[in-house]
Parts: structure tokens; C-alpha cells; sequence
């Protein structure tokens, strides 16, 4: 006996289509490149350059065209960490062999190309606000008592899959290279002790406002990196450097949608993004 197959049933509204229907602003959580932007010591910068000009070439309609030439490194502006970024004692994230990884010129395991887009919570850990500054002192350590402050401050709490965003305030220096990078000062950032908070509550991303996220002490620049290997080597927890929060701190944002869209970089350690929280029109 034979059945004929049925109908499927009308699917009903997409509730995310819908609310993107219903209204949505976007806020800006990243910085533009641009030619001399402020570059961590240990990757090379951003340049641009226009290679053809309007006029060069004009076709037989009159048309022209311009277009450029980019070069830069994977960790420069805002941008996400890969899991091949960092390892130690030799290994990546679960133990993968990072010399034998990197044979070839690109990473084999844990390259960028793996890195996921991200259309999660993300949630406004603003620890400047929570000190009652605009800005956190350079060199200070952000301490998992501060996140936890902030978070209850912010009356949300940070969950397993979110993306925890960290404001120490700093990008208010971002036009002042010197201050921003913080080679003779130090830049405030998170202390182990806070990345190890942040794992335990399983976040899948996490990001601030410096050029690393680290606490850099004064004089010490990027000499050590112990929070990267919490999270990019222990807990396999993508790391975003460089963000602007300025401007989801201002408006009071505390928890949103997040939404990140990496570049497939094949065998890459990073990639630039245009990072964004959507919230309701």
C-alpha cells in the first residue's frame, strides 16, 4: 500500500525576519582603516593606496574607474583573533602541534577560514562606567571583581554562547598613537583571573577596546600575553582587539545583538571585521 505524500503546511512568520521587519538600527562597534592608523607593534599597518585614477583610462563613452591596492596584517583595526593566533609550549587550541600546523606558509588546523560568523547575544561589560570614568587609568588590570561589578551594573548576565564586550574606555585615545599603544604608559585590559571568569561563564567571543587584549603595564609593552593563552589556547574563546565602544556605551547599551562577519582568510591567524550591535528601531 502506497501513500501519496502530503502537502507540507505553510510555514508560519520568521520571527528574526520579522523583527528585522519591524525596525532595526544598527550602532558601530569598530574603528574605520585608514592609512596611519594605530598598529600594534608586532604586526605590520594598514596602508591604502589608489592604484588607477579617474582619467588614467577613459573608455570611448566617457566612463572612468578608480580602484585601489590594500596591504595589511591580519590584526590590524578591529579585528578577531583566530585560534591559530597564539600557542604555548608549542601547541594551539586542543593540543594541536603549531610548527607542524604552519608548514607551507598557512595554517592547516584552527585557521581563519574557521573562525564563525557570530549573530549571538552580545552583552556591554563597561568598566569605565562602573569606576565613574571616562576612562580607565593606563596599565590598570581589569580584575574578574570588575567584571562582575559591570555586569550587575548593567543588570544583565553573561551567559554561555554571548559575547562579552569589555570597555576600559580607551578609544577615546585611538587618535593619539603614542597614548593608544601605550609603550611608555600601558593600556588598561583583563587580568587572567578575568579571562578565566569570562570562560567559566562559556562565552564564545570576547573583545575590547585596545590594541591587545591584555593589561599592558607601563614599560613592559607586549612582552607577555597570558590572557590570549586563556582564552585563545585553553578555552578555545575568540578574542576581538581594537573595538570603539564609545558610541553603545553613550546610548546605554547593555545587552543586543551582536553581529560579526569575519573574512574566510585560508590558513590566516585574524581578520578584519565590521562589527555591529542591532537593536530595535
Amino acid at each position: 500500500m502506497t501513500t501519496e505524500p502530503q502537502p507540507r503546511p505553510a510555514p508560519g512568520p520568521d520571527a528574526l525576519l520579522a523583527a528585522v521587519t519591524a525596525g532595526v538600527r544598527l550602532v558601530e562597534l569598530g574603528h574605520p582603516h585608514f592609512t596611519g592608523m594605530p598598529c600594534s607593534p608586532n604586526h605590520p599597518g594598514f596602508r591604502m593606496s589608489l592604484i588607477r585614477r579617474h582619467g588614467d583610462m577613459v573608455r570611448p563613452d566617457g566612463g572612468s574607474a578608480s580602484n585601489e591596492m590594500i596591504v595589511t596584517g591580519g590584526h590590524v583595526g578591529t579585528h578577531v583573533d583566530a585560534l591559530s593566533h597564539v600557542s604555548h609550549d608549542g601547541k594551539l587550541h586542543g593540543g594541536v602541534d603549531a610548527a607542524a600546523a604552519q608548514i607551507g606558509g598557512r595554517f592547516t588546523a584552527l585557521g581563519a577560514e574557521h573562525t564563525p560568523p557570530l549573530l549571538r547575544r552580545g552583552v556591554l561589560l563597561d568598566v569605565a562606567g562602573t569606576h565613574g570614568v571616562d576612562v580607565l587609568p593606563a596599565g590598570y588590570g581589569v580584575t574578574a571583581d570588575d567584571l562582575a561589578a559591570a555586569e550587575k551594573r548593567a543588570g544583565v548576565e553573561v551567559g554561555r554562547g554571548d559575547v562579552a564586550l569589555v570597555r576600559t574606555g580607551w578609544a577615546r585615545h585611538f587618535d593619539d598613537a603614542a597614548t593608544y599603544l601605550g609603550q611608555r604608559d600601558g593600556v588598561p585590559g583583563a587580568t587572567p583571573e578575568a579571562a578565566e571568569w569570562l570562560a567559566a561563564r562559556g562565552v564564545v567571543t570576547t573583545g575590547s577596546d585596545t590594541t591587545a587584549y591584555e593589561q599592558i603595564q607601563p614599560g613592559a609593552g607586549h612582552s607577555v600575553l597570558p590572557v590570549h593563552r586563556v582564552l585563545l589556547v585553553e578555552a578555545g574563546i575568540y578574542i576581538i582587539e581594537h573595538l570603539n565602544l564609545e558610541h553603545a556605551a553613550a546610548e546605554g547599551l547593555t545587552e543586543f545583538v551582536f553581529v560579526m562577519a569575519p573574512l574566510r582568510i585560508v590558513g590566516g591567524t585574524g581578520s578584519p571585521i565590521r562589527p555591529f550591535a542591532a537593536v530595535s528601531a
